[in-house]
């Protein structure tokens, strides 16, 4: 059984910082374990991203979360990590119980890591540029 709820799954839209490795790494991470396709992507400094931030209310300065797009809804920080991996195959989807955690708490935790990111992960000069197979997925 895969993440995916009951019936057919809205497309959602994940952004993240496209310089971050951690953040590269993450949508690495999600391809192969996201079977249906279910997710798209964009660099939150895209024109896309920014357009998407705009259109949910968010800072377009905002590059220390990743958003998830969700049904028109705007997710960010641990809330949108968390959402994530309940949309993966199995077993992924375990992780969303810690949504039952305190979001001040989790949220604490989450921009930890997000300030140390860089220094931890490294960054590059640019936004990752997928591979051609890749690329359907990316807005």
């Amino acid at each position: 059984m895969d993440g995916a709820d009951k019936g057919e799954q809205k497309e959602a839209v994940v952004l993240m910082d496209g310089v971050c490795h951690l953040c590269q790494g993450l949508v690495r991470f999600i391809i192969p374990r996201d079977p249906r396709a279910s997710f798209k992507f964009a660099s939150l400094q895209s024109d896309t991203g920014q357009e998407l931030l705009r259109a949910g209310g968010l800072p377009e300065h905002q590059l220390d979360t990743v958003v998830l797009v969700e049904d028109g809804k705007y997710y960010t920080e641990s809330a949108a990590a968390l959402r994530i991996a309940r949309r993966l195959r199995f077993p992924w989807p375990v992780l969303y119980m810690f949504i039952l955690i305190p979001g001040p708490l989790r949220n604490a935790v989450y921009r930890w890591v997000a300030r140390n990111r860089y220094r931890w992960f490294g960054k590059d000069d640019q936004c990752m540029v997928p591979t051609p197979e890749l690329k359907r997925r990316f807005l």
